[in-house]
């Protein structure tokens, strides 16, 4: 398993690095660093869609889901039975926006290893023969900062990054009066709590790992949160206009 992951997953990364290193201007390898995230978030584009759309059907239901709790809130059984035909109706699968998210999960560990042990030991020993051997890859981007140690100020901008993507599908808890508005939502409260807590976790994490890798997480952040942007702003144009008045009512 482990050689499987190099070769498909490490090995790949590593070399797409060392191209753009070859060919970037001044062999800078921030900026071989952006062309890597940029190419490895157009593989997963697909991935991030489904998941994107998947995270903003589930909120857009959470206030059903609210007044099937409390409908139910004596009778856990059939709560359960109507928020599967709750889903099935809505035809939307509670793990379709977690899935995506978990597949993605190696692409980050090879990455990680990537700039762990690329930009610190300099081996290209596993250089495809095609691709050129710069003989040493200088970690220094831009003259100044040093890519293979860490950077407070790289690792709290990513958090910021996260806070802003993760905010965008928040949710709040139902108003006084409304059906189910005593009956907290869970995926409510863990929205609520991924909101601060996956940024604090960011900048914690970040300032402990090589700054190549916060570099791409940021510009990786950054990305996602302009695909979901695009998924918002083209989701409301599809709106009816009654739709959205009703919206600005509320």
């Amino acid at each position: 398993m482990q050689h499987l992951f190099f070769v498909v997953l490490y090995q790949p990364f590593f070399n797409l690095m060392v191209f753009f290193y070859n060919i970037v201007p001044g062999h800078d390898i921030g900026l071989a660093i952006i062309l890597l995230t940029v190419v490895i978030k157009l593989v997963l584009y697909p991935l991030s869609q489904q998941s994107i759309k998947g995270q903003k059907s589930m909120t857009q239901l959470q206030p059903k889901i609210a007044e099937l709790k409390q409908k139910y809130k004596d009778d856990k059984e059939k709560q359960a039975k109507e928020m599967m035909l709750l889903y099935k109706n809505e035809k939307i699968n509670p793990f379709s926006s977690c899935l995506p998210l978990l597949i993605q999960l190696p692409f980050l560990i090879a990455v990680f290893q990537v700039f762990r042990t690329g930009l610190n030991s300099g081996s290209l020993d596993i250089i495809y023969p095609f691709i050129s051997n710069p003989g040493h890859l200088n970690p220094i981007s831009m003259g100044m900062f040093d890519l293979s140690k860490p950077n407070v100020v790289l690792a709290v901008l990513a958090g910021l990054a996260q806070f802003w993507q993760t905010k965008m599908f928040s949710t709040k808890r139902p108003p006084k009066g409304i059906p189910g508005s005593k009956d907290e939502d869970m995926a409510t409260i863990m929205n609520q709590q991924m909101l601060y807590f996956m940024p604090i976790m960011t900048i914690v994490i970040g300032v402990g790992f090589p700054s190549g890798l916060v570099l791409y997480w940021l510009l990786f952040t950054i990305l996602t949160g302009a695909q979901q942007l695009l998924v918002l702003k083209k989701d409301k144009k599809n709106l009816k206009p009654e739709v959205i008045e009703g919206e600005k009512v509320n």
